[in-house]
């Protein structure tokens, strides 16, 4: 059953949209049309571009001219600098934690067992979710509520990045170095789950295969000279 204007906002829209991102259920360049967002959440056009203008704002969504609202593609240097944040916020995360309460570990450990199930199970959205939202559950339950937000937008961005640029980095190796950078807080090790935290971020970086992404300008001009139909009649 669709939702109505009275259960969704606007700020709920976006936020389905920015979760789609990180499963890797939408892709970069994918076309978001209004009417369509509309009818899925079963509200008016004037929401559906209230939200998508916030998407808009957070830098994941464009509109061109005459043709809608896309998912952004990022460059190669925008895809650097989203790594580069992550860095600064989660290490400064992790550099003034104290020995973490023993509910914070049992969540945590509950989130990576709920990784490798969903990679035992080939579920590849929930998979790539879960790996994605380790990193937003880590601020959330280390007490940044600030950063939470923050940190969700950046690990966004960077699945955006890892979809376009074909990611080599396998899940499996994602949900170890996850289950390390836990088992070192457990031991109260903040120093080691840092080191940890920013040795993860730069291999999922460097997994990264910019050459593989759709070049703009060769994809338009792919476009423009695709085979025009000759007109009936013209001899």
């Amino acid at each position: 059953m669709a939702d109505t204007d009275s259960v969704v906002s606007p700020t709920a829209i976006a936020r389905r949209v920015v979760e789609a991102i990180l499963a890797q259920k939408l892709a970069p360049g994918q076309r978001l049309g209004e009417q369509a967002l509309a009818d899925l959440f079963g509200v008016s056009r004037t929401m559906v571009r209230e939200a998508l203008m916030q998407l808009q704002a957070r830098g994941f969504v464009e509109v061109q001219s005459k043709r809608g609202w896309f998912v952004v593609q990022p460059s190669a240097e925008e895809a650097c600098d989203a790594f580069a944040a992550r860095r600064i916020v989660e290490s400064g995360i992790l550099a003034d934690a104290g020995r973490p309460l023993a509910q914070v570990i049992r969540t945590l450990r509950a989130h990576v067992r709920d990784e490798q199930q969903a990679i035992e199970g080939a579920d590849a959205a929930t998979r790539a979710f879960l790996l994605a939202d380790f990193h937003v559950c880590l601020a959330e339950q280390m007490g940044h509520r600030l950063l939470t937000d923050v940190l969700r937008d950046l690990t966004a961005r960077t699945t955006l990045a890892a979809t376009l640029y074909q990611s080599r980095h396998e899940a499996s190796e994602s949900c170890a170095e996850h289950a390390a950078i836990v088992a070192a807080l457990e031991d109260g090790d903040t120093a080691r789950a840092r080191t940890l935290m920013l040795a993860h971020i730069g291999n999922v970086e460097r997994a990264l295969e910019p050459e593989a992404a759709p070049d703009a300008d060769v994809q338009r001009l792919r476009a423009a000279l695709v085979p025009v139909a000759p007109r009936r009649g013209v001899g």
